[in-house]
């Protein structure tokens, strides 16, 4: 079934943001107007797409996130995402082509860690090319890459960049770790 824009960027949103939301907040993220953004909210809740939590809050469901095309993900490909990578596989972070910064992430919890401690420009550079996007998917992990490729849409540069996507990745590495049945390692 094929979703109308509006839902999409309803569910897009609610993906990105991985949290229950109120349906006046999705609405004021994707520059709808209440009313009609509540009538779509309330259809992808009766798809299935959507569940609510809580009294007025809403999250994606699996069911949602397979309707943008993410594939379910059980505890062996989680094992498999989380997996320590050897340096040929790693993401290495540059400043610029042909700069490269003498830091790298063998797997999502060192990606998490790195990016606090990268240049900002290195940050921009990489999600200007969709770097981070590519590395995600080569791990197998196509909805953090589609989170990462929302993120982008935002525009977002600086600190606040580089902030939003170290929650994102960091957010993701816990669902997987619980997913997989491994030590969260919060640090």
């Amino acid at each position: 079934m094929s979703l109308s824009p509006i839902k999409q960027e309803i569910l897009e949103n609610l993906l990105l943001n991985d949290k229950p939301m109120r349906a006046v907040e999705v609405a004021k993220e994707i520059g709808e107007a209440f009313p009609p953004v509540m009538m779509h909210i309330l259809a992808l809740v009766r798809m299935g797409y959507l569940n609510s939590p809580e009294k007025g809050q809403y999250v994606i469901t699996q069911k949602g996130k397979e309707a943008l095309g993410l594939p379910e993900i059980d505890k062996g490909k989680a094992t498999a995402i989380l997996a320590y990578l050897p340096y040929d596989k790693a993401f290495h972070f540059y400043d610029d082509i042909g700069k490269p910064l003498d830091l790298h992430a063998h797997d999502i919890r060192e990606f998490a860690d790195s990016i606090e401690k990268a240049d900002v420009q290195s940050v921009q550079f990489h999600m200007n090319r969709g770097d981070f996007e590519a590395w995600f998917k080569s791990l197998g992990d196509y909805e953090l890459a589609m989170r990462v490729a929302l993120l982008k849409k935002k525009n977002l540069d600086g600190e606040d960049l580089r902030n939003q996507l170290h929650q994102i990745v960091d957010q993701r590495y816990v669902e997987l770790a619980k997913l997989a049945g491994q030590p969260v390692d919060t640090q």
